[in-house]
């Protein structure tokens, strides 16, 4: 049996007894909160979402996706609205840090409530102490999974910030996840320029993005980098790892599966034309595995090459990159790690990174570079390449007839100049 799964179907979760005052107090006085990040009252608990989750021992679990300070916060309580009683009963929260804090003191999170029986909670409240006036606490939805299947895959962009502005990738990666077989993309904003939101407008008009906003530096100094020791700020990369799971768990039971990207990547497969044929494939090879590793490899930005394509001449007033020009990746350093991005069966995910999961149901598997990659378009990771270091790969032109003309479809829409 897999070692993280072992240890999360044996955890066990403290509980405090169930609290029932009399006479009992009136449920949900509390406003419900419609802010992504709420902080409570010791400025050192940002809540995000909560999700019920049967799938561990204890069937009645209610995981709370946080953000707290991993040396200050010791106790936390869980104020559940029962709908059957009509009345507030508290549960201590186990706390529950994931693993990856990458030296910042902010970690993410999961606190683990168990509902009352016959509760039926459909919101709680979160506070530092089981015995106080919780009208002024927030309130938060308990998510329940009951809506159906809306995608076979999705998308999940973790943050865009710092005024995003790469108009024409940004349009180029959306239609190639669409020409590969994504229904739904979601991309926590944080800030991107007036051209890029009116392409996020163009694409939520089209009903297959939900843009999450993501104002996290109201409460937290960011890092640009992955380590504290680059840039110690509070906590890194805007708190990506905080979206990436309440991502899963958003779509746990909406999406067959999930794609963990950065929107300057790409899941390119080799042999298949979409990524339902190729996650079928895979899973035909490997039985009962819904977690699957696809290596990284940067396509630099400064090496350009002109495929002479027709019907592109709108494009040159379109600020961003055209990825279609870059088809040239770096070879493989001795000695480096490189790093993974993911496609994975939500319901099989409890905590997830950036390159791997945390905790999960099952195995995972890394994909052999022969059947495909993660391009990404970006800035030279190594030093000075030029053309004849590098490894000429030109799949991305397989679609470059759909992805033309898709582009053009948008650019005619919406009228950027």
């Amino acid at each position: 049996m897999n070692i993280a799964l072992l240890g999360y179907l044996t955890k066990k979760i403290p509980v405090l007894s169930f609290v029932r005052r009399e006479p009992p107090l009136t449920c949900c006085e509390s406003e419900l909160t419609t802010d992504t990040i709420t902080p409570l009252a010791d400025n050192r608990t940002f809540i995000i979402s909560a999700f019920y989750d049967p799938r561990g021992p204890d069937k009645q679990m209610v995981r709370i996706l946080s953000i707290i300070h991993h040396e200050e916060v010791k106790d936390l309580y869980c104020w559940f609205c029962c709908s059957t009683t009509k009345s507030l009963q508290v549960s201590k929260a186990h706390i529950d840090m994931h693993a990856d804090r990458f030296g910042f003191p902010y970690v993410t999170n999961d606190l683990l409530c168990s509902e009352p029986v016959d509760c039926h909670a459909n919101h709680l409240s979160v506070g530092t102490s089981p015995f106080t006036n919780v009208t002024h606490y927030a309130l938060f939805q308990i998510h329940k999974d009951l809506e159906p299947f809306t995608a076979n895959f999705t998308v999940c962009i973790s943050t865009m910030f710092g005024n995003y502005s790469n108009v024409l990738q940004f349009i180029q990666t959306m239609e190639m996840y669409r020409i590969l077989g994504a229904q739904k993309v979601v991309i926590y904003l944080n800030s991107c320029s007036p051209q890029v939101e009116k392409v996020l407008r163009y694409y939520i008009t089209q009903g297959i993005l939900e843009v999450i906003l993501w104002p996290i530096e109201r409460h937290l100094r960011t890092g640009k980098f992955w380590h504290y020791s680059m840039d110690p700020k509070d906590i890194g990369y805007y708190g990506q790892l905080a979206t990436l799971n309440d991502c899963i768990y958003r779509n746990k039971y909406k999406s067959s599966f999930v794609l963990l990207n950065d929107i300057d990547e790409i899941i390119l497969p080799f042999h298949h034309q979409t990524w339902d044929s190729l996650v079928d494939e895979l899973q035909q090879q490997n039985p009962g595995l819904g977690i699957f590793l696809f290596e990284n490899h940067i396509f630099p930005k400064t090496v350009a090459t002109d495929g002479n394509f027709s019907n592109i001449s709108s494009w040159k007033d379109i600020p961003g990159t055209n990825i279609l020009q870059y088809v040239h990746r770096e070879p493989d350093q001795v000695d480096y790690f490189n790093p993974r991005k993911m496609i994975v069966d939500p319901r099989k995910v409890i905590q997830t990174s950036v390159h791997s999961v945390l905790q999960g149901l099952g195995e995972s598997i890394n994909v052999p570079l022969k059947t495909a990659l993660v391009y990404h378009c970006r800035e030279p990771l190594q030093e000075k390449p030029n053309q004849t270091s590098l490894i000429e790969d030109k799949t991305i032109w397989q679609y470059n007839a759909s992805l033309i003309s898709n582009v053009n479809t948008v650019l005619n829409h919406i009228h950027l100049k």
